[in-house]
């Protein structure tokens, strides 16, 4: 999938109603987690990844992950 066609962590989360409190509590991190996150700063491993899949109820590969 061209990374263009992909769709932003902060997005997705936006997109599936939660705020980062919320999102980190669902996820089992802290909020600073998600916002390291969504800035690029980290990214989540894969495990984590696949939760927030799950959890953001979108597709894996069609969220930019960052790095």
């Amino acid at each position: 999938m061209p990374e263009e066609l992909k769709i932003t962590l902060e997005a997705a989360r936006v997109n599936a109603h939660l705020t980062q409190s919320e999102a980190a509590e669902k996820l089992g991190v802290s909020r600073s987690t998600i916002q390291s996150w969504e800035s690029g700063r980290t990214s989540p491993s894969v495990i984590q990844a696949n939760q927030i899949s799950n959890v953001y109820r979108w597709p894996k590969d069609a969220i930019f992950f960052g790095k």
